[in-house]
């Protein structure tokens, strides 16, 4: 779901002017220090760009390029900037950067954590980092529901479809929820965003307008805050049929449902969600998945007994090992390159 679909913590924007005056800090030390923290921004930003090249972010190379790299306007345009906006940025000048755009440039830019964190305090805005654990993001008691609910698929949302925490069989059940980066591990993102041959989403007529419906019903209490308005926009930019259902207005309250999913060799499988609160963490829920009927539990089983599951349609679908190989070979020619 990028924030990005699967939302970051919401973060204060920049407090700290250029001219501070307080805390016994003169006023001409504080511009100094900001005129250097946007002199250094600016440049972090540029030596970042350069190494990112056009189909790395799934662009055409195009024309013989005179600098390595992204173009200014082409890091603007993947990240739903203005131009003049992230150009001046670059250089240097002071303006404020808001928590959404950082985390579309870094995303863009394909900033690990710390270069992140970097960025952030450049920026003047506090950094938290993301979990990089299911534990570190839920608990140990969280997760050990989780875990003993098996062999019943069990996630836990947050009230965007984050997928914050999961146990085995929903990993088996829907492994592109928890392979991918954090940020991108939100359902509507990748119910919304698969193509349609692909989605296994056998009655997702009508439960995506329900899904949709319910999330809007939520950000009636989120509106204008970044991490929010950052995810819908996103989904707006990334799906026309999100973004008509969106537009539509309607609301939704939680509730039990069927929702049937097809798997490649395993056939149809029906299951009914309900949804529990969890105590401590506003806005979340443990969502468990029950089967409808004998032959359903019997085909949760096969499934969580397949060493290499098909990932997609008859089509397009590949072994999770191969989509995982590929995955893992990408980070380490990323992180090749880094070192370089």
């Amino acid at each position: 779901m990028p924030s990005t679909p699967a939302a970051r913590t919401t973060r204060s924007t920049p407090a700290e002017p250029d001219g501070a005056g307080g805390h016994g800090v003169p006023a001409g030390t504080g511009r100094q220090q900001g005129a250097a923290r946007r002199t250094e921004l600016a440049a972090f930003l540029r030596s970042r760009r350069a190494r990112i090249t056009p189909e790395d972010v799934g662009m055409p190379p195009g024309l013989r390029r005179r600098t390595p790299g992204l173009r200014r306007e082409e890091v603007a345009q993947l990240a739903g900037v203005g131009v003049t906006w992230y150009t001046w940025l670059e250089q240097g000048r002071p303006i404020n950067a808001s928590v959404q755009v950082l985390d579309a440039v870094a995303r863009v830019l394909q900033l690990d954590t710390t270069e992140r964190e970097h960025l952030y305090r450049l920026a003047g805005i506090p950094f938290v980092s993301e979990p990089v654990s299911d534990v570190e993001a839920v608990g140990v008691e969280c997760q050990g529901i989780l875990d003993a609910l098996n062999p019943l698929p069990a996630a836990i949302y947050n009230a965007r479809y984050d997928v914050r925490a999961t146990n085995a069989t929903y990993r088996a059940l829907w492994p592109m929820t928890s392979i991918v980066a954090r940020w991108e591990r939100n359902v509507l993102y990748k119910l919304f965003t698969v193509p349609e041959c692909c989605l296994t989403f056998v009655n997702s007529a009508e439960e995506l307008p329900w899904m949709v419906a319910q999330v809007r019903r939520s950000y009636g209490r989120h509106v204008g805050e970044p991490a929010w308005e950052s995810f819908v926009a996103l989904m707006v930019k990334e799906s026309p049929t999100f973004a008509q259902l969106w537009a539509s207005g309607n609301v939704a309250a939680p509730g039990k449902r069927v929702k049937a999913f097809r798997h490649e060799g395993i056939g149809v499988i029906n299951m009914t969600s309900m949804s529990l609160s969890v105590d401590g963490m506003a806005e979340h829920r443990f969502v468990v998945y029950t089967p409808v009927t004998e032959d359903d539990r019997l085909r949760i089983e096969q499934l969580r007994q397949l060493d290499d599951p098909i990932v997609g349609c008859s089509l397009h679908g590949r072994p999770l090992s191969v989509i995982m190989a590929e995955r893992e070979a990408a980070a380490a020619n990323q992180d090749c390159d880094k070192s370089a």
